[in-house]
């Protein structure tokens, strides 16, 4: 099974890109040399609302077949032709369901997850604590590698924000604190890296700004 599942999957793929497009000048990713091997947990901070979108072309890039637990999900079933899968808020039973299929998904079929551990959405820069259900995921599922991923926006000097993805090294489970102390310094070295303008590799090209645009100097003259 492909991240796009079908027709479906390839519009609602499409939709993802429109809106990242739309929204943002241009969304950055650091290239890590290593290989990531199914099943992998890529395990993120949940510091804006597009964040799973970004998520989306992360692993698109990456060649992973990920599953995505999605709170929302009712409000648009057809995530589930990209990966993701109900977790809504409140319903105890439905999340443990959800969690028991990804733990088949990925013990039986190679699937990779994509997790915010921080479990809600919540203004930066601190992290909150971690949940215990990365854990869980980590303990049911033997082997399995787990990568920080940190996300930064920004809205200073273009038109619409940009954004950063800075996926870290390859570790095996530790503890819910080494996760949380690993993803807090990929979200400090992340922000020196782009205060320092240091180059980075373009994950989504988004929209220009207005005079990028729109240059009237590029008119002919006489």
């Amino acid at each position: 099974m492909s991240q796009q599942s079908g027709v479906l999957g390839f519009l609602v793929g499409g939709m993802i890109r429109r809106s990242v497009r739309t929204r943002f000048r241009r969304v950055y990713w650091r290239k890590r040399e290593q290989l990531l091997t199914s099943p992998t947990i890529l395990y993120a901070n949940h510091h804006g609302w597009m964040d799973g979108y970004l998520m989306f072309h992360l692993v698109m890039r990456l060649g992973l077949n990920c599953v995505d637990w999605i709170e929302e999900f009712d409000t648009f079933p057809l995530f589930a032709m990209v990966g993701g899968l109900r977790f809504s808020k409140g319903d105890i039973l439905g999340r443990a369901s959800t969690i028991r299929k990804t733990i088949r998904l990925m013990n039986d079929h190679g699937r990779s997850l994509v997790i915010f551990p921080e479990q809600q959405l919540h203004r930066p820069p601190d992290l909150l604590p971690f949940g215990r259900v990365l854990e869980t995921m980590a303990r049911h599922v033997p082997g399995v590698e787990l990568v920080p991923v940190a996300i930064r926006y920004e809205l200073s000097i273009h038109e619409r924000p940009e954004a950063w993805i800075s996926t870290g090294s390859k570790h095996s489970f530790g503890g819910l604190l080494d996760c949380q102390d690993r993803l807090t310094r990929q979200l400090v070295d992340l922000r020196a890296e782009i205060a320092r303008d240091e180059p980075f590799d373009v994950l989504a090209d988004g929209t220009p700004d207005v005079n990028e645009r729109w240059n009237m100097r590029r008119l002919p003259t006489g």
